[in-house]
């Protein structure tokens, strides 16, 4: 019995990359946004176990309820010493949008299933945070 466990262990284990077994996803610890005339500046504050080129945060993004994506902030490098870091970027967003999703990615694993809803009915003023 050990050893038919022990041959379904290294078939289903022995296909699958060792990345995809160690990887952990984006997290998204930190949104931050300002009216700006037609836009929003999104200031996105996230963390990852970056490993260097071959593993690392790679952008968010701002969807609305439907999926829509509204704009995308590209991480163009690794960011392995500077954990957690934050981004921003300025995105439009039509005056007919009152939910928000924030979403984040790494190259291996894409996007991730972790995201931050936004409600932009419950803006203070010009401003919303949430953590």
């Amino acid at each position: 019995m050990m050893k038919v466990l022990h041959l379904i262990a290294v078939t289903v284990f022995g296909l699958l990359p060792v990345s995809s077994l160690c990887a952990s996803a984006v997290d998204i610890e930190f949104v931050s946004i300002k009216k700006s005339a037609a836009s929003w500046r999104f200031s996105v504050t996230l963390r990852h176990a970056d490993t260097g080129w071959e593993h690392y945060a790679n952008g968010w993004r701002v969807v609305d309820k439907d999926g829509k994506v509204l704009g995308v902030r590209v991480l163009y490098h690794p960011h392995v010493n500077e954990q957690p870091f934050t981004r921003s970027h300025q995105i439009a967003v039509p005056a007919t949008v009152k939910e928000l999703y924030v979403e984040a990615r790494d190259n291996k694993q894409g996007w991730s299933k972790n995201r931050v809803k936004i409600d932009l009915s419950k803006t203070k003023g010009d401003r919303y945070e949430i953590k």
